[in-house]
């Protein structure tokens, strides 16, 4: 009687699928990250140091330009939100470039074996970068003399969207990453990329730009993909549980009510204010500000319905 030969089982298919145009251009930004590493030593003169006679941010990019609450201020005050608003930006960037590698490399270590290379190498190129960031931003938070704002998940809302991402289809993360990050560069590069800002805190935002730039045109790539081939009722999921965040984001940019303990004054807006909290978030300058800096994020959402018009 023969032996019976063991048939292996077929691999499983990979969860990012990439068509061969994709997988070119997920190529050619690995290449791109290999040749413009971001040095922590070198990314501005740490040694010069800050130009504290200058602003962080367009003042007009400021969360309560335009109410009244800014006009209660003096300004030396408004000057300390400015750069408050800035540490609160750059605690955000620490905080969520802390947590998105271990995102990504749990998902090199869970799909190991059906990873497509490109995905799963920028995967790694996507987290070393983040951690680089990091370091840089922890840096120039000692630079400003800042301090770190909240973890995001003291922040309910956010800690509640973000549980529930486990156990979900890995694009979801990505699309989460893709939209964070969307919206926190948006941000930044708006307010920052003028002769008006301290030479280094614009600097490091540009040279920041540069590879998260990167980071957006492959969370992209691998979500629109995804999209191209989904089923209408994964599809349909999907739109549903982003909005939600979409609406989240657009808040949490618009105003963060935990400005008012760092103040050195008396901040006009108490943190369980909610009435002027949700009047500032829908000020004529904020839904101004929304509409410009975040449109090309605004624009891809309708695009794929995540977000109606």
């Amino acid at each position: 009687m023969e032996a019976m030969t063991a048939v292996a089982p077929a691999p499983a298919a990979s969860p990012i699928i990439l068509d061969e145009r994709s997988q070119k251009t997920v190529r050619t930004l690995i290449n791109a990250s290999h040749r413009n590493l971001l040095f922590l030593d070198k990314v501005v003169d740490w040694e010069t140091g800050i130009d504290f006679t200058k602003l962080p941010k367009l003042a007009e990019s400021s969360w309560i330009y335009g109410t009244e609450y800014w006009d209660m201020l003096t300004p030396e005050q408004r000057n300390e939100v400015l750069w408050l608003e800035t540490g609160r930006d750059v605690s955000y960037f620490i905080w969520l470039e802390q947590t998105l590698p271990e995102l990504y490399v749990g998902y090199v270590n869970k799909y190991h074996g059906t990873l497509a290379d490109e995905v799963r190498e920028y995967m790694l190129v996507f987290s070393r970068e983040e951690i680089v960031h990091t370091l840089m931003f922890r840096r120039y938070l000692q630079a400003a003399k800042l301090k770190m704002w909240s973890h995001p998940e003291n922040i309910p809302n956010y800690s509640a969207f973000e549980n529930q991402l486990a156990g979900r289809h890995p694009v979801y993360g990505v699309c989460w990453n893709l939209l964070i990050e969307w919206f926190a560069e948006l941000n930044s590069i708006y307010a920052t990329q003028t002769d008006a800002i301290d030479p280094l805190t614009r600097k490091m935002f540009r040279e920041h730009h540069t590879e998260e730039t990167r980071h957006i045109a492959f969370a992209r790539t691998v979500c629109e993909n995804y999209f191209a081939t989904a089923p209408k009722a994964e599809m349909d999921e999907m739109c549903a549980f982003f909005r939600k965040g979409y609406g989240f984001l657009l808040a949490e940019y618009s105003y963060m009510p935990e400005i008012a303990r760092h103040t050195s004054f008396h901040f006009p807006i108490q943190p369980d204010d909610k009435a002027a909290i949700e009047a500032v978030r829908n000020s004529p300058n904020n839904r101004r500000l929304n509409a410009e800096r975040f449109r090309d994020v605004h624009d891809w959402c309708v695009k794929y319905n995540i977000i109606d018009a």
